[in-house]
């Protein structure tokens, strides 16, 4: 196992690079990647980072030219041979070749495209422009590098000693969470921590302790590398950024409220059926469910991650009873700023009700809360988002307003044609 520790005290950047690999991201990410590969390659896509948490000021705490020298080295991956194997090789939710030999030869070749970054007011400014399926990867290693180097701000000036304690006590405490999820029956719980983790050899840590601890109840992690390394589940579906770039690319109103279900039908048509999971939150799940065709009450379950979650578990049960479907054959998977205790929580409610999952994302894999002075490795919420396509703004409604995104007149726009009625703001931790 490694030393977490002493890696920090006596870091080398060619041993421990923030990035190591073009497959260290979420598998979902790849899978999203192939469809739009197929149905939308053409199309321009402008990503930008957002910082929720502005007292959280990036560019004063962290060196330009290190995030620079990160960035540019992402730019230089591209898949091994092994990794490439293993992708076109390995059999994913029961299905062997999912990804399709002409997307892999793209992957194969793919270099991620330039960025471009300046400081504003005490932020980065970080963004990314370019063809959609190679654009959208620059995300997850974004998010990853920016939370590592705030990290490692804080941590540059500890000793060897201070740094064997504080991963110490952060180990405990994760272990008393795994211990804490042992005491719940049939749990089925993943790790979704990649995008705002503490650092690459954490999370891959964390990995491990959820292995040893649970078990079976572990079904496996978002990250693709760790999957690989680790020879567990790689675990993903699809994400808000899908419906995001079709509705912006809408040329009417009745084309916007078709977009969120025209994504679904060539999703459902790319994986034949497979990894038929709904995110529908984008521009609220009520409005969402109420004008769904009959056919997606079919699909295997619906993934909540904004609002009240059981809330909007309530609301994808009564909905699938409403549509003639059973919903203890139904999934229903979480992954909204969990920790221990929402866990138990929902799990002691819905279980038995339904199939209940769990995509435990920041407070597994940076839970380092009160663990330092003035609480300088808290997480925070930092996205990189789909902010353009075909130069139109794209727009977040979710059911958390807070987490809204957009500018305000489309945010306006989008609520008059989703039919989206007064929505109760939840405070934003991750």
């Amino acid at each position: 196992m490694v030393d977490i520790a002493t890696r920090v005290y006596n870091h080398k950047w060619k041993i421990d690079p923030i990035v190591r690999s073009l497959i260290d991201t979420d598998f979902y990410k790849l899978l999203m990647c192939q469809s739009v590969f197929r149905n939308r390659p053409d199309t321009n896509v402008t990503f930008s980072l957002i910082n929720r948490s502005k007292s959280i000021r990036l560019a004063e705490l962290i060196d330009e030219g290190e995030l620079r020298e990160q960035l540019d080295h992402v730019r230089s991956l591209s898949l091994s041979r092994g990794e490439s194997t293993w992708l076109r090789g390995n059999t994913f939710y029961g299905k062997r070749q999912m990804f399709r030999p002409d997307f892999m030869e793209f992957l194969e070749g793919l270099r991620l495209p330039p960025y471009h970054l300046e400081k504003r007011d005490g932020q980065y400014e970080l963004t990314f422009e370019g063809k959609w399926p190679e654009v959208m990867l620059w995300e997850i290693p974004a998010l990853a590098i920016l939370m590592e180097l705030r990290s490692r701000a804080e941590l540059k000036d500890m000793g060897r000693f201070e740094l064997q304690v504080l991963y110490a006590r952060a180990m405990t405490r994760l272990w008393e969470k795994v211990q804490a999820l042992r005491e719940l029956d049939n749990l089925r719980i993943a790790d979704f921590g990649t995008r705002r983790r503490h650092s690459f050899l954490w999370q891959d840590w964390c990995v491990q302790a959820m292995m040893e601890g649970l078990g079976q109840r572990f079904t496996g992690t978002s990250n693709c590398l760790i999957a690989m390394r680790r020879d567990i589940e790689a675990i993903g579906t699809n994400a808000h950024e899908l419906p995001m770039v079709y509705a912006a690319l809408a040329d009417s109103d009745a084309e916007l409220r078709r977009a969120p279900y025209d994504v679904l039908a060539d999703w459902h048509e790319e994986h034949e059926g497979n990894l038929r999971v709904i995110l529908p939150d984008t521009y609220g799940t009520a409005q969402f469910l109420e004008h769904a065709p009959d056919w997606l009450a079919g699909w295997t379950g619906i993934r909540i991650d904004s609002g009240d979650p059981a809330q909007g578990a309530e609301a994808a049960i009564r909905w699938w009873q409403k549509r003639g479907e059973d919903p203890r054959q139904k999934l229903i998977i979480f992954s909204d700023g969990l920790d221990v205790d929402k866990i138990a929580e929902l799990h002691h409610q819905f279980h038995g009700r339904v199939r209940v999952s769990f995509g435990w994302g920041t407070l597994l894999t940076n839970d380092f809360r009160g663990l330092v002075a003035g609480d300088g490795l808290a997480p925070f919420s930092l996205v990189c988002k789909a902010v353009a396509a075909n130069g139109r703004p794209t727009v977040k409604l979710s059911d958390n307003p807070a987490k809204a995104t957009g500018p305000a007149p489309e945010i306006a726009r989008y609520r008059r044609v989703f039919d989206v009625d007064e929505q109760t703001a939840q405070p934003v931790l991750v």
